[in-house]
């Protein structure tokens, strides 16, 4: 498909009204099993990865 062509349909289809309002506007759709997936997957991820060492101060006491 031309790039041209596939453009020209986005744009009609976004300037479509929807099909059918939501019936609660004010609550977000839950997202999909994929999306939840994928954050699952990097929290994981992050857990997993090497922390560097933590740095202690020390005070010495000279005396």
């Amino acid at each position: 498909m031309r790039s041209d062509t596939h453009l020209l349909l986005h744009r009609l289809r976004i300037a479509e009204p929807p099909l059918h309002a939501p019936e609660f506007p004010f609550v977000t759709p839950r997202p999909g099993l994929r999306t939840r997936l994928g954050w699952a997957l990097v929290e994981l991820g992050l857990r997993i990865l090497p922390r560097p060492p933590v740095r202690r101060l020390t005070t010495s006491t000279a005396a």
